[in-house]
C-alpha cells in the first residue's frame, strides 16, 4: 500500500472510531436531558429517540479531515460550510427553526464555498446541455447556489428511515470518492479525503441507527452530509470539465445519476405538493420511502431497496456515458416519470382497497 492508501486508510478509521464512541454518549446525554424526537403523524417511528446522531458523524469528519487531509483547493472553506451548517441543523434539533433561518444558513454556507475558496468552487459550464457550454459569471454563481441548496435539502430529506439518508449517502459519497482516487490528480485528490472520513463518520453512526435505531441523524448531519455532497457533485462535473477524465462532457449526466434517489424524491414530492395547491415544503408522508412501506415492505428492506435502486442507477449511466448528456438525462427522465407513475397508481389501488375493506 502506497502512502497515499495508508493516509487515507487512517483518516477512514479515524472518523469511524470518533464517530462510533460518540455515539453512546450523546445517546446517554439526550435521554438525561430529554432531547428527544417525539413521534407525529409524519414519522414512522414510534417511541422517544435523540435525534443528535448528527454531531458524531460531524465529530468524526471533521477531526479526520483536519488531521490527516490537505486543506487547499476549497477544503477549507467547504468545512467552514460545514460548521456553519452543524449548528444550524443543531439548533433545529433542539428547538425547531424556521425554513427561513434554515435557507438564511445554506446561503451562507454556500457563499463560503463559492466566493471564498480559491479555486472558486463552481459549475462553470453546462458541457453541451441544451447547447450551452461556458456560463457567464453570473449565471454560474446563481446555478452553483441553486445546486447545493438543492442537494442539500433533497439529502435532508430522504433521511425518513432508519439507516436511509447515512446509506444513500455513503454510495454517493463512495463513487465520487473512487473517481477522485483514479482521475483526480493534484487538483482534486484531497476531495478522496472528503469522501474518505464522511463515508467513515457515517458507518460509524449506521451502527445505532439501523432498525430499530437508537439515535437518529437529525438536522445535524442531514444538512452537514447534504452540503459535503453538494460540493464532491460540483468538483465531480468541473473535474470532467478540466481533467478531461472520466466521464469528460457527459459528468454532469453521470451526477445527476449519482444522486438518483434523493432528486428523484425531492422533485417528485415537491411537484407533487405544487399540483395539488399545497407548499412544496409542507410536510407529508409522500416520500418514496413512504410509498414503498405502504406497498407492505419493512424499514430494513425499503432502505435496501432505494440502496439498490441507486446502485443500479449509477451502474447504467457509468457504463452509457458515452451516449452523452442529452440521452442519459432523457432515460433518467424517462425512467422517473415511469416510477413516479408506478408509486402513483400502485397509492390508488391501496386507496381503493382501504375503502372497499
Amino acid at each position: 500500500m502506497n502512502a497515499l492508501g495508508i493516509s487515507l486508510s487512517l483518516s477512514f478509521m479515524w472518523a469511524f472510531w470518533v464517530a462510533l464512541f460518540a455515539v453512546p454518549s450523546i445517546i446517554y446525554i439526550a435521554h438525561l436531558k430529554n432531547m428527544l424526537d417525539t413521534p407525529n403523524v409524519r414519522t414512522v417511528h414510534e417511541s422517544l429517540t435523540p435525534r443528535l446522531g448528527g454531531v458524531a458523524v460531524f465529530a468524526g469528519f471533521m477531526s479526520a479531515l483536519t488531521i490527516f487531509a490537505d486543506l487547499n483547493n476549497g477544503i477549507q472553506q467547504l468545512l467552514a460550510g460545514c460548521i456553519v451548517l452543524f449548528f444550524v441543523g443543531l439548533k433545529d434539533d433542539l428547538v425547531t427553526i424556521s425554513v427561513t433561518k434554515k435557507f438564511v444558513g445554506q446561503l451562507l454556507a454556500t457563499g463560503i464555498v463559492m466566493i471564498m475558496a480559491q479555486p472558486e468552487i463552481r459549475i462553470t459550464s453546462f458541457q453541451g446541455i441544451l447547447g450551452i457550454h461556458e456560463l457567464p459569471v453570473g449565471i454560474s454563481y446563481a446555478f452553483t447556489f441553486l445546486v447545493i441548496v438543492g442537494i442539500t435539502n433533497a439529502i435532508n430529506l430522504i433521511d425518513g428511515l432508519d439507516g436511509l439518508a447515512g446509506t444513500i449517502v455513503i454510495i454517493i459519497a463512495s463513487t465520487f470518492g473512487y473517481y477522485f482516487y483514479r482521475y483526480g490528480g493534484t487538483s482534486y485528490s484531497n476531495y478522496v479525503y472528503v469522501s474518505v472520513c464522511v463515508v467513515g463518520g457515517i458507518l460509524g453512526f449506521l451502527r445505532y441507527n439501523f432498525h430499530r435505531a437508537s439515535i437518529f441523524m437529525g438536522d445535524t448531519g442531514s444538512l452537514v452530509c447534504g452540503f459535503i455532497v453538494s460540493v464532491l457533485t460540483i468538483q465531480f462535473i468541473e473535474m470532467g470539465l478540466r481533467v478531461g477524465q472520466p466521464f469528460a462532457s457527459s459528468a454532469p449526466s453521470v451526477a445527476v445519476g449519482i444522486l438518483f434517489v434523493p432528486l428523484f424524491d425531492t422533485v417528485r414530492v415537491f411537484l407533487v405538493r405544487m399540483l395539488a395547491g399545497r407548499s412544496p415544503f409542507s410536510p407529508d408522508k409522500n416520500h418514496i420511502h413512504h410509498r414503498i412501506l405502504a406497498m407492505g415492505f419493512q424499514q430494513i428492506s425499503t432502505v435496501l431497496l432505494l440502496s439498490l435502486l441507486n446502485l443500479v442507477v449509477i451502474l447504467f449511466v457509468i457504463n452509457f456515458a458515452e451516449l452523452g448528456n442529452t440521452i442519459l438525462i432523457g432515460a433518467l427522465v424517462a425512467f422517473s416519470v415511469l416510477l413516479s407513475v408506478f408509486l402513483g397508481v400502485y397509492r390508488s389501488r391501496s386507496a381503493q382497497q382501504r375503502v372497499a375493506s
